[in-house]
This record gives structure tokens, sequence and C-alpha cells, in this order.
């Protein structure tokens, strides 16, 4: 039996098989999801007898924070680890990432074990991929975050750590559900951001179900062949049919959406790919995220501070709305494309 990761229905079929109240069902629900409790002797409102059989059931599993580095600009990135390794059939690791920003803090949560996407540029595609992180690993790397940071709480979540969140999308649009139901952590729906690196199927069903959360998608180059050669998704899920379905996400949502673009020098930084991108910002809703590139794979580099000076000169003189992210933890391999579990 495991109470967290669930919704409150789920949680009220949970107590009706154990003849409880419904009412039960909230509670609990408050008591992980609001109070971030960690054993079952927590749960107050319950008799001794359903606390014991609670705990018997070994209903409040937990992550352990196996490793924690802190980058010399604050940002701060954990391992994660089942708490019950030992009965585990494989080890199954994942990192998140905190990140200050002024009053803002993000955290940066993984939402599969690896990745099977490859994308040329991204460490996290070189790991073993494990498989879908379930929802309750997903909302702990959080919950535990705020428990090692002793009670400090993010304003932001994002799923952008490692993994293609819409390759598990049950499972994450019911961590973002929970972590922004008011009696959860109450985080805004505009606060979570489900980014993908371009799942037409996903975005079709998340413009669908009109999922109240901001959505970003990794588009990192304005061509589409090219954008075939260093992100493997595009062949099935091509630059042109992706755009399409972005359009009609806006409309349908009225809400914009992100676009990240990693910056590769040599690759997608010139005056050409510049002006095609220009030409893809103006026909969405949208707005623009310069990531510069952080990792040293296939012989990629890192662009100078004149190469993303000039860069965004293009789209500046051109009126294009972007923000330039940086690359906070870099120093501690926490930044975008380099999360590979090197501290396990």
């Amino acid at each position: 039996m495991n109470l967290k990761g669930c919704s409150i229905s789920e949680l009220k079929k949970i107590f009706a098989e154990m003849e409880e109240p419904p009412y039960r069902a909230e509670q609990a629900f408050r008591r992980i999801n609001k109070h971030l409790i960690s054993n079952t002797d927590e749960f107050t409102e319950f008799s001794k007898s359903l606390r014991q059989t609670l705990s018997e059931e070994d209903a409040l599993p937990r992550l352990l924070i196996r490793t924690s580095q802190t980058s010399s600009d604050g940002t701060e990135k954990c391992l994660f680890v089942p708490e019950d390794i030992k009965r585990a059939r494989d080890e199954k690791f994942m990192e998140s990432v905190w990140i200050p920003s002024g009053k803002r803090n993000t955290i940066c949560v993984s939402s599969q074990y690896g990745c099977s996407l490859n994308c040329e540029f991204c460490a996290t595609g070189r790991l073993k991929f494990g498989g879908n992180i379930p929802t309750w690993q997903i909302l702990d790397q959080i919950y535990e975050f705020i428990r090692h940071r002793k009670g400090e709480k993010p304003s932001n979540i994002v799923f952008m750590g490692m993994g293609e969140p819409f390759f598990n999308y049950d499972s994450v649009l019911t961590a973002a559900h929970i972590l922004n139901h008011p009696d959860g952590l109450n985080i805004s729906a505009q606060k979570i951001t489900i980014s993908t690196a371009g799942m037409i199927e996903g975005i079709e069903r998340f413009t669908r179900e009109k999922e109240p959360f901001h959505l970003a998608i990794s588009l990192n180059h304005p061509d589409s062949e090219k954008r075939s050669k260093m992100m493997a998704i595009n062949r099935k899920n091509p630059l042109n049919k992706l755009l399409e379905v972005a359009r009609r996400y806006t409309k349908s949502s009225n809400k914009e959406i992100t676009f990240e673009y990693v910056m590769i020098p040599g690759y997608n930084m010139s005056e050409e790919d510049a002006k095609k991108l220009i030409k893809i910002v103006r026909s969405v809703n949208c707005k623009l995220n310069l990531i510069p590139l952080n990792t040293q794979l296939e012989g990629f580099r890192t662009p100078t501070d004149d190469e993303i000076v000039d860069f965004s000169e293009f789209l500046y003189n051109a009126d294009i709305k972007f923000f330039n992210r940086g690359s906070p933890g870099k120093d501690i391999n926490a930044a975008c494309g380099m999360l590979a579990l090197k501290n396990r």
C-alpha cells in the first residue's frame, strides 16, 4: 500500500477497502502533500490501530538524498534514491536541482530514470534508460528538497530534469495537479511548467484536456533536417507538424508557450538560423528562452559571450521577445543538459 502520489479519489478507494470513511482521504492527502509528513505516526487524526496498519503496510515510502552539491551561484543539486534500496530490483537514481533567483526558487524535477531520446547535446541521453518515475517519486523529489532545506519552499516547479515528461504523461500530470491543489503546496498552475522535446501526441492531449500548466517546447533548431540530426524525436515529430500543434495549443488555451533554444556555435547560431528562428517565433504566441550549451558532446562547444551577444542582437533588432537563461549550477553539472548521475 502506498498513499503517496495518490489523488483524493484514489485515496478514497484505498480507505474504502479498509472500511474507513471517505473523509480519511482528504485528511491523508492534506497531511502528505501540505504538511509533508514522513511517517504514519503523524496521521494524528487517525486511530492508533489505523496508524499501525498503515505503518505495517509501508504506506509512506520515501526517497533519500544520497549526495548533495551546492554551486558557487547557490544552485543545489541532489541525487535521490528510494529509501528501501535493498528490496529494489534495480537501483533507481534521479537528480533534481534547486535554482534560486532573487525572490524566486525553482525546483527542476526529473520524470524518467535517464532518457530514451538521446539528443546529441544532452548528457542524460547517454545514461541507460530505466523507465518512468512513478508519481510519488516525482513529488518526493520536491518534498525531500523542502525537508533538506529546512522548510524552504519553491515558488516554481519545472519538469525539465531527466527524461521526456510526455513519455510519462499520466504520472507527470497527476503530480502537477497535486502540487497545484489547495490542500497540497498550492503552487499556481502558471508556476508549474511541463517541458517537452516535441512529442506531438502529448501536446495534443495536453491541449485537448485543457491542462492549466505552462507548456515549454525544446526547439533548438529552426531547420527541420538539422533538428533531426541533433534531436532524433524530430524524425517522428517533424518541426512543421510540431509548430502546427503549438499554434493550435496557443489558440485553444489563449496562452503563450515557451520555446527553449540551446545555442550551439557553428550549428544553430548563424544569421540564417536567426532569420528562420525569427520567422517561427513570429508565427506562434510564444516567448523564447536562450540557453548556452553546457556540455561538450559530439564535438560541440559552449558559445563565447561575444557569440551570444551577436546572436541575441539578431533577435533584438527584429523586436523578438527573448530571455537568456544562462547556466546556473554549471560548476556542479546541474545546468541544462548536464544531469548524468555522476556522483552516485
